[in-house]
């Protein structure tokens, strides 16, 4: 078994013990316990009470975080004339049509966000194993095949944040740094749960959250309580 080194030994034993924490305890502990010689990511793990090989069990959505994620976001945009001219305006990083398709099918994914306008999904359609695994995939039920390509570019370098609950009906994602106040990273976790609790679908059965966890990059995770969290 690997020896801990003297910082991860120091954050578990803060942490040894404390579980089921309200949004604010928890917060606060990851950030005292935050010391990598980088910001490290403050992230959010849900285990739901879904079954994601039903359709009607599926959860997903977006939810833009009140304030950002502290992470520079590239966005890739699918689009032509006029409404490429837009996303560059937009301050959209990448912009085309089949060179860009042509692009990603040569290896060369180098953006966190796809956008396409409708007209363009036939041949963004041709990239669905590339950028599906990758939760890439432009999908007009969270705003990324869209006619206003100003909006979607805007949101998604505002923080803007997708989920997606995977394999075993976990939802997880990035909701701020380290280096955010308190305030200001528990606002952001509890917007992210409360825009998880309003994607329950309809076919849930029984208990919806299970278990809510948070942690930083290279920091341990603490439990927080379901109902404290979704209290307010």
């Amino acid at each position: 078994m690997a020896k801990l080194g003297k910082r991860t030994r120091a954050a578990r034993e803060a942490l040894a013990g404390k579980d089921n924490l309200s949004v604010e305890e928890a917060v606060s502990l990851i950030k005292a316990n935050a010391t990598a010689k980088f910001d490290e990511t403050v992230e959010i793990a849900m285990s739901l009470g879904v079954d994601t090989r039903h359709a009607d069990q599926m959860v997903r959505g977006v939810v833009g975080l009140p304030n950002g994620t502290g992470k520079a976001m590239r966005v890739a945009v699918f689009a032509r004339g006029p409404k490429a001219e837009e996303a560059q305006a937009a301050g959209a990083d990448i912009v085309g049509a089949e060179d860009l398709m042509e692009a990603i099918q040569g290896g060369n994914i180098d953006f966190d966000r796809c956008i396409a306008t409708p007209d363009m999904m036939p041949v963004v359609g041709r990239l669905g194993k590339i950028l599906g695994p990758r939760n890439l995939m432009p999908n007009p039920k969270v705003g990324t095949v869209t006619m206003d390509v100003k909006a979607a570019v805007e949101a998604a370098k505002g923080g803007e944040v997708q989920f997606k609950a995977e394999k075993g009906g976990v939802v997880h994602a990035g909701v701020g740094k380290a280096s955010f106040d308190e305030a200001k990273l528990v606002e952001n976790v509890r917007a992210f749960i409360s825009a998880v609790a309003k994607a329950k679908p309809s076919g849930a059965k029984g208990a919806y959250m299970k278990k809510i966890n948070l942690t930083s990059t290279m920091g341990p995770g603490v439990t927080v309580d379901v109902d404290n969290a979704v209290s307010e």
